[in-house]
């Protein structure tokens, strides 16, 4: 008989043998006193790319977490929906009690064991990455069950390290809510940084533990601080636990890497159609300011990005900021016809003819022959020569 693996689970097989490196290493830990299996994945283009920094995430519980969360992370990488990261696991399968445990009956206090194995993770496990490898200041860290309840209590510090907290099937204490009320939380809308925090919720992990993560929720989301994104996500279609947690990563990736991807509808509705031209122009600079900043990526501005505020740039105030458009487009792609393109509306618009037809003939003969636009572009230069 014929098996046929599930198209997503083969998808992930296919991706994690494209390229993949991973290195697994015994990490002797002074804290712990104990030695740890740990995994690392490196990107795609790691090691002949010596300019880029990675987002570093680490994901708990790594002995079934790890590869999951690696095969996502490329498959979003490769959709360019995220930067390409690096990811290491901290395997806990024998000692997942003792690191991740609480205290019940002391206000869900971290025991001895898992304040030790918080301090493994911030003074030695990412010194040691961040000091071999090379990281971008954003960080992640990914768990499951009691391991995702560990996660809030680095939010504890007063300038928390990790950038995104992602908590599946979350098994927090009963006084979470106590809990994280006492990190005075609006400190992080004091700080120049971005902060998600990510759960999933669904009828497989029991009444008591639902209650626990909607109560938290609605406690995060009457926070409102702008830089403090707050992402829940309940799920009816999820036949069990483990269905819950292979929705929910892809789907805390989309959150969490929001910004890197590129202008979506609802980006350009909400926060870009209302803008002046000038304005609409700085907030796509700041956006990839803020992708390179945090995520080590210097993509320059997608082109898709430049044409999804085009119209502004053309409709309001009589399309005088076009020179400036086609100016900075040159700039960043300084090959492409687009520059000379909205150069050549610019002076159009002004009716100086022989200039715009100078630019668009420029813009057309850096074009292919073959390409199916080459046509339509040399259209301008016609209506040019007729006007002239």
């Amino acid at each position: 008989m014929k098996i046929k693996l599930p198209l997503f689970f083969l998808l992930l097989f296919c991706i994690s043998l494209f390229g993949q490196k991973t290195i697994n290493k015994k990490y002797e830990s002074e804290e712990l006193q104990d030695i740890r299996t740990i995994r690392i994945h490196l990107p795609r283009g790691y090691e002949i790319d010596t300019l880029t920094n990675y987002p570093l995430t680490v994901v708990l519980d790594a002995e079934y977490l790890f590869d999951l969360y690696v095969g996502n992370s490329r498959l979003f990488s490769y959709t360019d929906k995220a930067p390409k990261q690096i990811v290491v696991g901290i395997e806990m399968a024998n000692t997942r009690l003792k690191d991740a445990s609480i205290d019940e009956n002391n206000k869900s206090s971290l025991t001895a064991g898992s304040r030790s194995f918080i301090k493994f993770i911030k003074e030695e496990l990412l010194p040691y990455i961040e000091g071999n490898y090379k990281t971008s200041p954003f960080l992640t860290i990914v768990g499951n069950g009691i391991s995702a309840n560990l996660l809030t209590h680095f939010l504890r510090d007063e300038s928390p390290l990790f950038n995104s907290y992602i908590c599946l099937n979350p098994t927090f204490g009963p006084d979470i809510n106590e809990q994280m009320k006492s990190y005075g939380l609006d400190k992080l809308g004091t700080i120049d940084n971005t902060y998600y925090f990510y759960t999933n919720d669904s009828k497989f992990i029991g009444d008591e533990k639902q209650q626990r993560v909607g109560q938290l929720n609605t406690y995060l989301q009457t926070l409102n601080l702008k830089n403090f994104h707050i992402k829940y996500d309940y799920s009816e279609s999820s036949p069990s636990n483990i269905s819950a947690i292979a929705e929910a990563i892809p789907r805390a990736l989309d959150k969490v890497f929001e910004i890197y991807s590129g202008v979506t509808k609802e980006e350009f509705e909400t926060k870009i159609k209302d803008l002046s031209p000038l304005d609409a122009i700085a907030y796509l600079e700041n956006k990839y300011i803020e992708i390179d900043y945090l995520f080590g990526s210097n993509l320059g501005i997608r082109e898709i990005d430049i044409i999804a505020i085009e119209s502004i740039i053309i409709d309001k105030e009589n399309g005088d900021h076009l020179k400036t458009y086609g100016e900075m487009i040159l700039n960043l792609y300084p090959f492409s016809p687009l520059g000379h393109y909205y150069l050549g509306r610019y002076y159009e618009a002004g009716q100086n003819y022989s200039k715009a037809l100078q630019q668009y003939r420029l813009g057309y003969g850096k074009m292919d022959p073959a390409d199916p636009n080459a046509d339509k572009f040399y259209q301008n230069v016609q209506r040019m020569l007729r006007k002239g």
